[in-house]
Order: C-alpha cells, then sequence, then structure tokens
C-alpha cells in the first residue's frame, strides 16, 4: 500500500492503454512516453503493461506502507527517500514507512513511479490506465489527490542499485543528436497532404513549431506559421490516433496524443511515427519541436532501435538479478 502525501493535480495512474475499443468511443489511454514505463518495469522484472503512476505536475510526495522496491523513470528530477538522494532510472528498495519525494524535473516532462509488482487497481476495458475524459480507470477515473491510498503487491525485489540509461542518452532523433532544446520528430505526409498550398507543405517541415499551453494529454497545440488549404474542404469524420497531425481552420497544427478522440474530421497533413511519440511525450510546453519527413518504410525502420534498447535493458537486468541471486546464494552456502 502507498499513501499520496502531496500532489499537483493531473497525476493519474497509468498502464500502456486500452487498445480495440475505439470503435466504441473509448479513446486508448495509456502513458504518455510507454518507452520509459517499459523501462521501468523490466529493471522491476514486472510485466511490460504493469500499471505505474504518471507525473505531469510536481512537486509529488508518496509514503511506501509497505516495504517495496521501486524506480522512477522518464525524468531527470531531484528525488528524495527520506531525504536521502535518490538517482532516475535507478533501482531502489524502501522500508515500510519511508517517504519518497520527486521534484521539479531538470530534462523532461513526465516521470514515472514504477512499483515491483506494478499498481493494483480494477482492470476496466482491459486497462488499468485513467481516462480522464470519460472517468473511468485508475482510481475512480480521476486524478490523483492528497490522502489517497494506492495498492501495491508489496514486492521487494533481493537486489537494488542497478539502473538503465535513458533513451535520450542512447537512441539519436531525427537530427542526429541524442538531445536538444528543439525536439526532432520524424513524420510521414496524412491523407490529406495534398490538399495544402505548396508554400504550407514547405512550411510544415521547416517551422519551429512551439507547444502552447493550450495542450493536454489529448493533444498539443502548436503555435506558428498558419498551414493553408488549397482550397476549403468538407470531410467525412475518420478514425483518429496518437501522432495524427491535423489542421484546424486557424491554420496551427495539433499533434493527437494518448487521450486522442476516437473521430475527427480536420484535414490531415502529417503523421508523428510511432517510434517518436516518446519524444513528444517527454516536451514540455514551450518546447519547439521541428518535423523531418520520412516515408513508411523509414518509419517502421526506426523502431528497430527503440526494440534494441529495451531488448538489451532486458538482457542486462535479467543477467544482473541471477547474478545477485547467485552472490546471495554463496553467502549462504559460506554461513551453512
Amino acid at each position: 500500500m502507498i499513501t499520496i502525501l502531496e500532489t499537483s493535480p493531473l497525476n493519474t495512474v497509468q498502464d500502456l492503454g486500452r487498445p480495440g475499443y475505439r470503435n466504441l468511443g473509448v479513446s486508448t489511454s495509456g502513458v504518455m512516453d510507454p518507452v520509459a514505463l517499459r523501462a521501468g518495469n523490466i529493471l522491476l522484472g514486472n510485466n511490460d503493461d504493469a500499471a505505474c503512476i504518471e507525473l505531469q505536475t510536481y512537486p509529488f510526495v508518496l509514503r511506501l506502507d509497505a516495504a517495496a522496491t521501486f524506480v522512477v523513470t522518464g525524468i531527470d528530477a531531484a528525488i528524495e527517500l527520506d531525504g536521502r538522494p535518490v538517482l532516475p532510472w535507478m533501482v531502489e528498495t524502501a522500508a515500510a514507512g519511508q517517504v519518497l519525494r520527486i521534484g521539479q524535473p531538470g530534462r523532461g516532462a513526465r516521470g514515472y513511479v514504477c512499483i515491483a509488482g506494478g499498481i493494483d487497481v480494477p482492470v476496466v476495458l482491459g486497462s488499468r490506465s485513467t481516462q480522464l475524459r470519460g472517468g473511468f480507470g485508475g482510481l475512480d477515473g480521476r486524478p490523483l489527490e492528497a490522502g489517497d491510498t494506492l495498492k501495491t503487491t508489496g514486492t521487494t525485489l533481493d537486489m537494488a542499485g542497478y539502473g538503465a540509461l535513458p533513451p535520450s542518452a542512447v537512441l539519436k532523433d531525427a537530427a542526429g543528436e541524442a538531445d536538444g532544446r528543439t525536439i526532432h520528430l520524424r513524420a510521414m505526409p496524412a491523407t490529406d497532404y495534398e490538399l495544402f498550398t505548396p508554400e504550407a507543405r514547405q512550411r510544415l517541415w521547416t517551422t519551429p513549431w512551439r507547444i502552447t499551453p493550450q495542450s493536454d494529454r489529448v493533444g498539443y497545440r502548436l503555435s506558428g506559421a498558419p498551414l493553408e488549404l488549397r482550397h476549403r474542404v468538407e470531410l467525412r469524420s475518420y478514425g483518429v490516433i496518437a501522432g495524427i497531425v491535423q489542421v484546424p481552420p486557424s491554420g496551427e497544427p495539433i499533434v493527437q496524443l494518448s487521450d486522442a478522440n476516437t473521430v475527427g474530421g480536420y484535414p490531415r497533413i502529417a503523421t508523428v511515427i510511432e517510434a517518436d511519440l516518446w519524444r513528444l511525450g517527454q516536451a514540455r510546453i514551450g518546447t519547439h519541436i521541428h518535423l523531418h519527413e520520412c516515408s513508411f518504410a523509414e518509419g517502421v525502420a526506426a523502431m528497430r532501435p527503440v526494440s534494441a534498447y529495451l531488448d538489451d535493458l532486458r538482457m542486462m537486468a535479467g543477467r544482473y538479478r541471477q547474478s545477485a541471486r547467485r552472490r546471495a546464494g554463496m553467502k549462504s552456502g559460506d554461513r551453512a
């Protein structure tokens, strides 16, 4: 069991989401940075989709009412366990009653508190993710509040003190950089790309788009030179997924994200590839993003380094746990 002592708005329980219900008007939801959640769960030996606490606002303080092993991924922030500094992306074990405090990140936007065994909330439509607009999933379908308690399995690992490099330090972005102030994302021209003027299509790839405060888990609204259509069009509603870049009448794009609407009707100019959505999920309000055109084949190939990062982490964590158990067994034998 854990108790929330201090939280700001919009921190929720999330997992990898609930696919398969968009035809019923239910969005996928789930974490904004699935790579960070998968990495945390791999480090703890959890199932990949074990639920966590997704942090969007800070500070966040919780008390571990039972001994538990945990890791905080997604961000580089000041983290303390009973006042002792704790490194992000590093596995730690807390004793019952210890308090975990997570401050404002220096890098990244969304942090993930992953607990060995996962957060135990009811499964709704195949997922533990919070759907804020629908008011279901997670803890009563709402953001966490001070005084809330969350069930955990109370699992502690027999080793700690190991961790991972964040993906931003390993995976190059669309500009061939590991990190930077401008977030570089790869995107494919979408269904309605040719409906825009040549000038607008060129501007899509050259404008440094700024993420505005009118942004949330549903989508990021971007500010920049407006994108014009060749002529006014009426489109039938179509299915929407995370990554689709829509252009409303204002001409300033909207990138759909985890809580994306299930249907929409604005013209689609591009789609951010799946391999880069985690980067977008870590982008702060006010950050600039730069879109780089890529092909479908390039978009598919871009998932390989992400999968390789997670596979390498899975192998490393497994070997570390095996080695730790072997050392523990040898010590037990010596005592016998």
